[in-house]
């Protein structure tokens, strides 16, 4: 099957039936090729630039992701805490570690009692500290276990490390909770 333009061609003797019948062949095998042309160097480089962005994005929602479940994990802690804090008042101080640093907060005699027992719990609540009920502490350890600040009443773990010998001895002596520094 031949174009027009082959027809006009033999016709005017420019080619050769031979020639008409290879072009015609050469066509078929273009269009039936089982194997696609391989890929040129810009496609291939075009290509791997399309991957390279994809999975960039694919990080970069991950990360927005990661920040926006961060920031609504803080705003419920907010919010649990705000709901459930104990209002304080006395004037005995009631000191305790966070971290590095010694912090106070002052209670009477009734919350101190409740701080010791393990019923009361000291959470981080912004720049401050709020005192909450046991199960409000519960549910702000679930969202973020650092925002718990003291908490008698949790299950304390054994240590991993071997004791050493002082630490044998004075393992012997109890320290009670409601000791005033």
């Amino acid at each position: 099957m031949r174009n027009p333009l082959q027809e006009q061609l033999l016709k005017a003797g420019l080619a050769k039936k031979s020639q008409a019948t290879q072009a015609v062949r050469e066509q078929n095998k273009q269009r039936q090729a089982k194997n696609p042309q391989a890929p040129s160097a810009e496609q291939a480089e075009a290509e791997r630039a399309r991957a390279e962005k994809v999975e960039r994005d694919r990080a970069l929602e991950a990360q927005r992701k990661a920040q926006a479940r961060a920031h609504e994990l803080r705003a419920q802690i907010q919010q649990i805490v705000e709901q459930g804090k104990v209002k304080r008042k006395g004037e005995i101080a009631y000191r305790f570690d966070d971290g590095e640093a010694i912090r106070t907060v002052y209670v009477d005699t009734a919350l101190r009692a409740q701080l010791a027992s393990g019923a009361l719990a000291i959470v981080r609540h912004g720049e401050d500290y709020e005192l909450v009920p046991r199960a409000v502490a519960e549910k702000v350890r679930e969202r973020d276990a650092a925002m718990v600040v003291l908490d008698h009443g949790a299950s304390k773990t054994a240590p991993t490390e071997p004791l050493s010998e002082d630490d044998a001895y004075y393992a012997q002596f109890q320290v009670p909770d409601d000791l005033v520094w």
